[in-house]
């Protein structure tokens, strides 16, 4: 194998962008999928970056902390952002995609990126990668292989942490009552992109019965669940209170009945999955009952008799490491500084956080292999705020985090939490925009020739400027 820049391992979100960051700058990657030579238990394509669990990747709001990490991710010429954008489907104040589209644009776009070279097939060693490479990055994603898994097992002296992944079912929307089921978006902000599906306290209540009841798909006798808090399934939910989902992914607050006008005892809501609005998922009903069972559990849902299913519900387990117990800044691992870990597998949950990281960790090697400057963003910044975490959480504490302002810095004077959360979009989307403008203009002393390249810029700032408040 002859010699090249980076090898990345695995062509999910992080690993795509990664690989998107590093011919920006003009290095070599060889960047190997192991689909669909090996599948996965959750991957139902052999393309690039697919979504599974959910096709929103949330708010688009840059006063919001995952519409704030999108604002700089954007302003980093973010790949997936981008062809996010031109393969979305409606979904009120949230970015949300067509699947199948915009996993084969990612597909076809890294396969085409100068200097990227695409190996399929598993890897199950490292030590060949290393001694080829300038640099590896792991960013085999929560389903790592067990071979895979095992060799990060002894380079880390550790053992793997995992949690539970729980996956929700779409449905055909042809197949649901529409006379029942009414399109309308909370507080009637924006479009009426969501479809509802309204219930009594009586319907509520028996729905409830129905899934702890049922039968739930079995564990193996090595594994226990261990859930992730933000992507919880719903008999989980459930077992925790009658009433939990009717304060969680049922809450019926801001959705009126426009045929009564009042508000239901509990509601569940449906977000479209394709741009032909064929296809509606089940928003936050991620679930281990067993395929049968899901059947005739959500066909007692109003509007829902007739329901038929283009794919069910799914648990499955994800792989992450305790990064702050093995990982340093650039979160290279302490005892090879060499080796690179992005995505999912360091121990953030989401689409947008995992490519944030598969971004922040391309543009640290390109600055050391380049002579590039990107120092680490602050904690003033969302995606500094998710790196402080994965380095100074106490490891015994360490669980999965998704991009939170409880992770940024509060400003130094009080201030009302609307103008606060503006403040903190602006500090942050000005650190960014400083940190872009050192990389691309300016290389230390002894930079290799036309190591400072323009690059595509491949966001549109426009969608995400702030509103100033001085």
């Amino acid at each position: 194998m002859p010699k090249a820049d980076v090898a990345i391992i695995g062509a999910g979100f992080a690993g795509s962008e990664a690989a998107w960051q590093l011919s920006r700058c003009g290095l070599r990657v060889r960047l190997y999928e192991m689909r669909p030579v090996r599948a996965t238990e959750a991957h139902q394509s052999d393309h690039f970056a697919e979504p599974v669990c959910s096709n929103s990747f949330k708010s688009i709001n840059p006063e919001n902390a995952h519409g704030l990490l999108k604002a700089e991710m954007a302003l980093q010429g973010c790949l997936m952002l981008s062809i996010a954008h031109d393969h979305a489907v409606p979904a009120g104040q949230a970015l949300a995609v067509d699947r199948a589209r915009f996993a084969r644009a990612v597909t076809e776009r890294v396969e085409s990126l100068p200097g990227v070279e695409i190996r399929r097939g598993e890897v199950s060693g490292l030590e060949d990668l290393l001694r080829n490479h300038r640099a590896v990055i792991v960013a085999s994603g929560p389903l790592t292989s067990p071979s895979l898994a095992g060799e990060l097992v002894k380079l880390s002296g550790e053992g793997h942490l995992y949690f539970h992944d729980a996956i929700a079912p779409v449905v055909f929307t042809d197949s649901i009552d529409r006379k029942v089921i009414y399109a309308a978006s909370r507080y009637g902000k924006g479009e009426a992109d969501y479809l509802n599906c309204p219930l009594s306290e009586a319907q509520y209540r028996n729905f409830i019965a129905e899934i702890l009841a049922a039968e739930k798909v079995a564990f193996h006798p090595f594994e226990s669940l261990r859930a992730f808090e933000g992507c919880l399934p719903i008999e989980e939910s459930a077992a925790r209170g009658e009433m939990t989902l009717a304060f969680g992914a049922m809450k019926p607050v801001g959705l009126p009945d426009p045929e009564t006008g009042k508000i239901p005892f509990a509601v569940v809501q449906l977000r479209q999955e394709n741009l032909q609005a064929t296809l509606y998922g089940l928003v936050g009903f991620q679930t281990k009952m067993t395929w049968p069972e899901q059947r005739r559990v959500f066909r007692g849902l109003p509007g829902f008799e007739q329901a038929r299913f283009a794919r069910l519900g799914s648990l499955h387990k994800n792989t992450f490491i305790n990064a702050p117990a093995l990982l340093d800044d650039d979160l290279a691992l302490r005892s090879c500084d060499r080796l690179y870990f992005a995505g999912q597998l360091t121990g953030v949950e989401g689409y947008m956080e995992s490519t944030a990281i598969g971004l922040y960790v391309a543009r640290r090697v390109a600055a050391r292999l380049t002579g590039r400057e990107f120092p680490r963003p602050s904690g003033e910044t969302m995606i500094g705020g998710l790196l402080r975490y994965l380095r100074d959480t106490p490891p015994e504490r360490f669980q999965p985090m998704n991009a939170s302002f409880g992770l940024v810095d509060a400003p130094r004077q009080k201030m009302r939490r609307e103008r606060r959360r503006a403040f903190q979009s602006a500090r942050a989307l000005e650190e960014i925009s400083r940190l872009e403008a050192g990389f691309w203009g300016k290389t230390v002393e002894g930079a290799p020739a036309g190591a400072v390249l323009s690059g595509n810029p491949g966001h549109r700032p426009e969608t995400w400027a702030p509103e100033r408040n001085n």
